[in-house]
């Protein structure tokens, strides 16, 4: 890589690193304790500089780090540069193929690591199929998306799973403020950025009410769309009805909206039957982790493709109307857009911080199963997070706790 390569990857980092003070904070007191002194951490993240900052924040409290991304087309070439220049392991290369994408991952494994940062699953599922000879030392696993704890309590759910593993997206600081707040955000900046269409005055059909889906119907509604909320579960859907959004099938919506977003984490959500009902000139963007929600691998086959501007490839259909897919069906905020703002990401990955120290502490005498992030690591980034945005919080009286304990009226 260039020198102008790494010093804008670098340029990028510094600009995360002044705006992520709970995980200074963070790196501070680890390098102090020595908790992850001389320990291997296989990380597989979204590579861009949010990452790369918990990457040296790791390194600095003494850990040997070795970094690869998860999903090929959002890497950052500049950041991996500028992380393999300041002495970490990198293994990464932006558009790589499947092939490079799966070497890229057994290389990190190679490190033999004594805990895993995972993002989807995929370093997860090597460990536990082809190279389970690289997890000997590993203690444990923390996971970073809604994904990926699919993936794993189904290896627990056939007793298949090896290590322990720490639902990391099902704390509180993380699926509360990252995927809703975060993935609202960068999903539309995404979408803009990679269509320069106007949202106000548009209908918009999201396809799930999970956090995720939640942050996505709330931007859009801030941005003057008209929103329709697509769901299989019956208390979400009308959760969406009560929050004020019209309840759909993604048959019947598809039909109406300008702007398609998948947030479910399934498969086969947007079909090609339901492309060849849809409304003529239909943008599809999907914010899940895998590019399996919208079903691209049908219009590649069925349907002439135009690309007409960078991430966004026409669709003519031979019986219905022309579709825009952005991002080739993947993740839209990370493919099209630089991922989720970074005070969102200085929680996520404080909690990741955290959780792989008490991994380091606690990993080996725990089962192999899927564990929650214990209640202490939530509070303690909440804490820091508002005294970093110098905001107040009560505590309760001793009476009020006795009150609370069922003990006095």
């Amino acid at each position: 890589m260039s020198e102008n390569t790494v010093a804008g990857g670098t340029q990028k980092i510094e600009w995360a690193r002044a705006r992520m003070p709970v995980l200074a904070h963070i790196e501070e007191r680890l390098s102090g304790e020595g908790t992850l002194c001389g320990l291997r951490i296989a990380i597989s993240v979204h590579l861009e500089a949010k990452t790369a900052r918990l990457a040296l924040a790791l390194r600095a409290a003494g850990a040997e780090v070795a970094v690869t991304g998860s999903n090929p087309l959002s890497t950052q070439d500049d950041v991996a540069a500028a992380l393999g220049e300041a002495g970490l392991f990198v293994y990464a290369r932006r558009g790589v193929d499947e092939a490079g994408y799966r070497q890229h991952l057994e290389q990190v494994l190679e490190h033999r690591p004594h805990l895993v940062l995972d993002d989807g699953g995929d370093l997860t599922a090597l460990l536990h199929g082809a190279r389970t000879d690289l997890g000997n030392d590993v203690r444990g696993i923390c996971e970073e998306t809604t994904t990926g704890v699919l993936r794993l309590r189904a290896l627990a759910a056939s007793e298949q799973l090896l290590y322990p593993a720490l639902a990391v997206n099902d704390a509180r600081m993380k699926h509360l403020f990252d995927n809703r707040y975060g993935t609202g955000q960068s999903t539309w900046e995404a979408i803009m950025r990679a269509t320069n269409l106007s949202i106000a005055g548009k209908t918009v059909l999201v396809a799930g009410y999970g956090w995720c889906g939640r942050g996505i119907a709330l931007r859009a509604r801030g941005l003057g769309a008209r929103v329709l909320i697509s769901e299989v579960d019956p208390v979400r859907a009308a959760e969406a009805v009560m929050d004020g959004f019209t309840a759909a099938t993604v048959a019947t919506g598809i039909r109406q909206a300008d702007f398609v977003v998948s947030a479910t984490g399934c498969r086969d959500v947007v079909t090609y039957s339901h492309l060849e009902r849809a409304k003529e000139g239909v943008v599809l963007a999907n914010a899940g982790h895998f590019d399996v929600e919208i079903d691209v691998a049908t219009l590649r086959r069925r349907a002439t493709a135009r690309p007409v501007r960078e991430h966004v490839v026409g669709y003519d259909l031979p019986s219905g109307p022309t579709v825009y897919v952005l991002a080739e069906g993947r993740l839209v905020n990370l493919v099209a857009g630089d991922g989720h703002p970074v005070e969102i990401m200085d929680l996520s990955f404080s909690l990741q911080a955290l959780c792989l120290a008490w991994l380091a502490q606690h990993g080996s005498n725990l089962a192999p199963a899927v564990h929650a992030v214990p209640a202490a690591i939530d509070d303690q980034v909440a804490r820091m997070f508002l005294r970093s945005q110098e905001a107040g919080l009560d505590e309760l009286t001793p009476a009020q706790r006795a009150y609370l304990g069922g003990g006095q009226t």
